[in-house]
C-alpha cells in the first residue's frame, strides 16, 4: 500500500499551484470600485430624494399652495430624482396686471389644495404651487405659456404631456373641475370641501320674510295672488335669466370682462363660443327682455285698434307710434343680437360643450 501510494503523492507533490491571470486583477478591482460607485451614486439619490421630499412636505404644512421661483422650480420640478407629482398654476397676481381671472382662478386653485391638505387621504404623492409671472418670467419663457392662469401637472417621471395641461377655456377653473383632472393624471381623488357661505341662505331668509310681511299685510285682500300679469312678469325674469346663461355662470364661474394687458381695452363679450363673460350674460338678458317688450308694444297696439272705447279716447297716431315703437324694438335689438351669435362663430352658449 506504502508502495502504491508513493507515485500518487509524488504526482500530487509535483503539480504547481493555479493562479489568476495577471491581466484580471485590474478588472476585477475595477468591477469593485464601479459597485462601489454604483451603490454610492443610488444611495445619495435616495437621499437627495428624501431631502427634497422632506421640505416640499414642511412647506406645505405651512400653507396648501407654496411660491416657486425659478431656483426653486428647476430643483424641486425639472432635476430628479423625483417620485411625486406636482400641480404648478401659472399666475399673474400683481395689481399692475389686473388680471381679474387670475384673482378668481386662485380663490378656487386655493380651495382644492386646502382640501387635499386637510383630508385623511393627504400624503408626500402629490403637491400644489404656483408661480408668479413677476418672479418667474424666465420659467413662462422656458415653457412657453403665453397666458395666465394655466395650470399643468408635471409627473414623478418623464416630460408633461399634452393632457398635462388643463384645458381652462373648455372646461373653466372652479375646484371641481380642477379635482377631476387630477384624478385622471394622477389617480389622486380629491373630495373638494368649500368653506360655508352663508349669503345665499341669508337672501333666502329676508326674500321668505319679506314675501311673509307682505301676505300678512294684505291678509284681507290677497286677489294679487290671482294677478295674471304679475305672474307672467315673474315667469319672463327666470326665462331671462336661464336664457341669457345665468346658470352657466353660475356653474362654470367665468370673470365679468377681460381687459387686454397689452393695450387696456375692455371686453364683454367672448369671441369664442365655449366660453362667455358675465357681462355677456347681462347684455343677452337686456337684448331678450328689450325685444319682448316690442313684441308686447305691438301686440298691445294690434289689440287695441278692436276696442272701440279706446279708440274714441286714444287717437289712432298713438296707436301707430306704439306699433313703430314695438316693431324698432324687435329690428334693433334683434339685429344687435344676431351680431353678438355670429361673433360666437358656432352659435350662443352651448353649442360646443361637453358636459361629462
Amino acid at each position: 500500500m506504502g508502495a502504491r501510494g508513493a507515485p500518487s503523492r509524488r504526482r500530487q507533490a509535483g503539480r504547481r499551484p493555479r493562479y489568476l491571470p495577471t491581466g484580471s486583477f485590474p478588472f476585477l478591482l475595477l468591477l469593485l470600485l464601479l459597485c462601489i460607485q454604483l451603490g454610492g451614486g443610488q444611495k445619495k439619490k435616495e437621499n437627495l430624494l428624501a431631502e427634497k421630499v422632506e421640505q416640499l412636505m414642511e412647506w406645505s404644512s405651512r400653507r396648501s399652495v407654496f411660491r416657486m421661483n425659478g431656483d426653486k422650480f428647476r430643483k424641486f420640478i425639472k432635476a430628479p430624482p423625483r417620485n411625486y407629482s406636482m400641480i404648478v398654476m401659472f399666475t399673474a397676481l400683481q395689481p399692475q396686471r389686473q388680471c381679474s381671472v387670475c384673482r378668481l382662478a386662485n380663490e378656487e386653485y386655493q380651495i382644492l389644495a386646502n382640501s387635499w391638505r386637510y383630508s385623511s387621504a393627504f400624503c408626500n404623492k402629490l403637491f400644489f404651487s404656483k408661480v408668479d409671472y413677476d418672479e418667474g418670467t424666465d420659467i413662462f419663457q422656458q415653457l412657453n405659456i403665453n397666458s395666465a392662469p394655466t395650470f399643468m401637472h408635471f409627473p414623478p417621471k418623464g416630460r408633461p404631456k399634452r393632457a398635462d395641461t388643463f384645458d381652462l377655456q373648455r372646461i373653466g377653473f372652479g375646484a371641481e373641475q380642477l379635482a377631476k383632472w387630477i384624478a385622471d393624471r394622477t389617480d389622486v381623488h380629491i373630495r373638494v370641501f368649500r368653506p360655508p357661505n352663508y349669503s345665499g341662505t341669508i337672501a333666502l331668509a329676508l326674500l321668505v320674510s319679506l314675501v311673509g310681511g307682505l301676505l300678512y299685510l294684505r291678509r284681507n285682500n290677497l286677489e294679487f295672488i290671482y294677478n295674471k300679469t304679475g305672474w307672467a312678469m315673474v315667469s319672463l325674469c327666470i326665462v331671462f335669466a336661464m336664457t341669457s346663461g345665468q346658470m352657466w355662470n353660475h356653474i362654470r364661474g367665468p370673470p365679468y370682462a377681460h381687459k387686454n394687458p397689452h393695450n387696456g381695452q375692455v371686453s364683454y363679450i367672448h369671441g369664442s363660443s365655449q366660453v362667455q363673460f358675465v357681462a355677456e350674460s347681462h347684455i343677452i338678458l337686456v337684448l331678450n327682455a328689450a325685444i319682448t317688450m316690442g313684441m308686447v308694444l305691438l301686440n298691445e297696439a294690434a289689440t287695441s285698434k278692436g276696442d272701440v272705447g279706446k279708440r274714441r279716447s286714444k287717437s289712432l297716431c298713438w296707436y301707430l307710434f306704439i306699433c313703430l315703437v314695438g316693431l324698432g324694438l324687435v329690428v334693433f335689438f334683434f339685429s344687435f343680437l344676431l351680431s353678438i351669435f355670429r361673433s360666437k362663430y358656432h352659435g350662443y352658449p352651448y353649442s360646443d360643450l361637453d358636459f361629462e
